[in-house]
C-alpha cells in the first residue's frame, strides 16, 4: 500500500486532492511481475515510471493514481489491484484535452496516436496540430466539460488526456471512465521546475512507444537551458503583463513557473508577493495604478500576447494604456512581446529561457518566442 500523508494539496481548480510521497509509491504491485529498475529523472517531480522485466511498466501520478503499461503479447496480472489501471500498448486513438502535451507529441512524431482533440482547430497555434485537424486525422471532440461522448465511443477510444480542469466537472471523468475510457490526468503544470514541465515527455513517449524520441527530445531543451543556467544574474528587472479588456493589468504570480524562468534566465521579476498565498491561481489581475507603483521602473517590459493577440509597436502598446508611457523599460525602448503559441510550446522552455536570457544581454538575434517591438 501508499504510504498516505495525511496532507491535502489544492489542485489548479480548487478541488483538494489527497497527496503522498512519490519516493514511498509501492512497487510490489506482482507476484507476477518481477521489479526492474525506475525511470531515470533529473527535474520532474509529479509522476513516476518503474519497469518489471518484459517491458511491463508502472506510472505513478502525484495525485496517487497508477496505470499499469502492458506490452503487446502480454497479458494483465491475475492479481493485479483494481485501482491500477491497465493500458494496453499500443495505445491509440486518444482524447486530448490537456493542450499542453501536444507539443510533446509533436516532438515525439507521435500524433497519429491522437484522434480526439479537446480543442478546435483555431485554437491550436501548434501548425502540426492545425494541419492535422484540418486534414481529420484528429477530430474535435468536446472540451473537457463537455466531450461527444457519442463519437468518441463510435471510434473507440484507449485513453483521455486531460488537465486538473477535469477537476471541475468530476462527473465527466467518471462518465468516461463508465465507458471503458481510462482518464490520465496530466500534473505538469505541478512541476516546480519549469523543466520538469518539459520532462513529462518521458512519460509520453513510454506510453506511446517512443522512448527514445523523448528522450531525444527533452536532452535538447535541457541542454538549451544548461547553456544558460550557469550565467550570472543580471540585476535586470523584468514585468510580464497583459492588459485586461477593463484597463487593468494581469501578472503572472512571483511563484509561477514564467516568473521562474525570468529568474533562471539572469533577470529578476518585478512583481511581489500580495500576501494572497491560498490562491492557487498561476496569474494575478492588478489596478494599473498598483502595477504602476510596481512595475515602472522594470527594466525590461514583455507583454504576453496569448489573450488578445501579438503587437507589433511600441504605439500599440500604449494603445492599451497610456500610464505605460511613463514606465522606464518604454522609454528606454527595451520593450518585447511573446509570440502567441509561448503557453502551448511546451517542449521549449528551454528555448524560452535562453530567449529571455539573450533579451537580458542586449542580444535580439536568434530569438524564437519573444521579439522586440519597434
Amino acid at each position: 500500500m501508499f504510504s498516505m500523508i495525511l496532507l491535502f494539496v489544492l489542485s489548479g481548480c480548487g478541488k483538494a486532492r489527497e497527496a503522498f510521497s512519490l519516493d514511498q509509491r509501492n512497487t510490489d504491485i506482482s507476484e507476477e511481475l518481477n521489479f526492474d529498475h525506475s525511470m531515470e529523472l533529473s527535474y520532474a517531480r509529479e509522476f513516476a515510471v518503474d519497469y518489471y522485466e518484459k517491458d511491463y511498466a508502472l506510472i505513478t501520478i502525484s495525485d496517487g493514481s497508477q496505470y499499469l503499461v502492458i506490452p503487446e503479447g502480454e497479458t494483465e496480472p491475475s492479481d493485479l489491484s483494481e485501482e491500477i489501471v491497465v493500458l494496453q500498448k499500443p495505445v491509440e486513438n486518444i482524447y486530448l484535452v490537456a493542450s499542453a502535451v501536444m507539443d510533446m507529441f509533436v516532438s515525439l512524431d507521435s500524433l497519429d496516436s491522437i484522434r480526439f482533440s479537446g480543442l478546435q482547430e483555431n485554437g491550436w497555434y501548434i501548425e502540426d496540430a492545425r494541419k492535422a485537424m484540418q486534414s481529420e486525422d484528429i477530430l474535435y471532440a468536446g472540451k473537457y466539460s463537455a466531450p461527444d461522448y457519442e463519437k468518441i465511443r463510435e471510434e473507440g477510444c484507449d485513453l483521455a488526456i486531460e488537465n486538473t480542469m477535469i477537476y471541475h466537472t468530476p462527473e465527466v471523468q467518471e462518465q468516461l471512465e463508465k465507458f471503458g475510457i481510462p482518464v490520465l490526468v496530466d500534473y505538469s503544470s505541478y512541476e516546480e521546475n519549469p523543466l520538469g514541465r518539459t520532462e513529462w515527455v518521458k512519460l509520453y513517449g513510454l506510453l506511446t512507444g517512443h522512448e527514445k524520441e523523448a528522450e531525444e527530445a527533452f536532452a535538447s531543451e535541457k541542454e538549451a537551458f544548461e547553456t544558460v543556467s550557469d550565467s550570472e544574474q543580471t540585476g535586470k528587472t523584468v514585468a510580464f503583463f497583459y492588459i485586461t479588456a477593463n484597463g487593468e493589468a494581469n501578472v503572472r504570480r512571483p511563484e509561477d513557473y514564467l516568473s521562474k524562468m525570468i529568474e533562471m534566465a539572469g533577470g529578476e521579476y518585478v512583481i511581489q508577493d500580495t500576501g494572497d498565498e491560498d490562491s492557487t491561481s498561476s496569474t494575478i489581475t492588478m489596478q494599473m495604478e498598483e502595477f504602476y507603483a510596481q512595475a515602472k521602473d522594470a527594466d525590461y517590459i514583455i507583454y504576453n500576447s496569448t489573450i488578445d493577440g501579438e503587437i507589433r509597436t511600441i504605439e500599440e502598446l500604449l494603445g492599451k494604456s497610456q500610464l505605460l508611457k511613463n514606465f522606464k523599460a518604454v522609454q528606454e525602448e527595451n520593450v518585447y512581446c511573446t509570440t502567441k503559441n509561448l503557453y502551448q510550446s511546451t517542449m521549449e522552455l528551454g528555448t524560452i529561457i535562453r530567449d529571455i536570457h539573450g533579451m537580458l544581454h542586449d542580444n535580439e538575434e536568434d530569438l524564437t518566442y519573444i521579439y522586440k517591438l519597434e
